[in-house]
């Protein structure tokens, strides 16, 4: 919880006091449906908590914005991002029923009340939304076309809309047909060995009327 609180040390009470109770609630869930591996569970807050929180040092999502995270998985990184920006409304989707079913438990135990949860494929998820997070579910030229359509037209933020996306390791191949793609170093915001090859990477897409 220390190293939350030496990058976001503005956090609010009922903040801080959510993102201690994920632990607990973690590895309570843990023991009934493995969504996060041991060496994980041990390292929560670096390897999962401060790494989904990556985005926002990239971008301060704006009050009312709409978010959807493809591929939650155990609620990453759309839960730590929902008790960081309160006052947006994030939609976790995933396609396996049981991983939903340990964040639907985290964000009860959480009295979350800014997120909700679908088990479907994005592909047939009918909305619009400010921004698309993810943590490297699949290939960028794959994401693009599964989350086609899906971004709403009103611009609210210094940053197009569009995809932010957490990813590792060399992405010069993966991205080379997206010229406007942004990529940002989270060791430029992060000082741990664990995010030296860690990025978060910006792709604006167009609203499609």
């Amino acid at each position: 919880m220390d190293l939350i609180l030496k990058y976001f040390p503005n956090l609010t009470e009922d903040q801080i006091e959510k993102f201690k109770k994920l632990e607990s609630l973690y590895k309570d869930w843990n023991l009934k449906i493995n969504v996060v591996s041991r060496k994980d569970i041990d390292e929560l807050y670096l390897r999962h908590v401060l790494h989904s929180l990556g985005i926002a040092k990239v971008l301060e999502f704006e009050e009312g914005s709409k978010i959807l995270d493809v591929g939650t998985g155990g609620g990453f990184p759309g839960i730590p991002l929902a008790i960081l920006f309160p006052e947006c409304s994030f939609h976790l989707v995933d396609s396996i029923a049981k991983k939903l079913k340990v964040v639907d438990g985290v964000v009860e135990g959480l009295g979350l009340t800014n997120v909700k949860t679908t088990h479907s494929r994005v592909e047939d998820i009918d909305d619009t939304y400010d921004f698309i997070v993810s943590r490297a579910v699949t290939a960028m030229p794959n994401f693009v076309q599964w989350v086609k359509g899906k971004i709403t037209k009103k611009q609210n933020h210094e940053l197009k809309n569009g995809i932010l996306y957490l990813k590792g390791g060399d992405l010069t191949e993966e991205l080379q047909s997206y010229r406007t793609a942004t990529i940002y170093n989270l060791s430029d915001f992060y000082s741990e060995e664990f995010f030296e090859t860690k990025k978060v990477v910006h792709l604006p897409l167009k609203y499609r009327g």
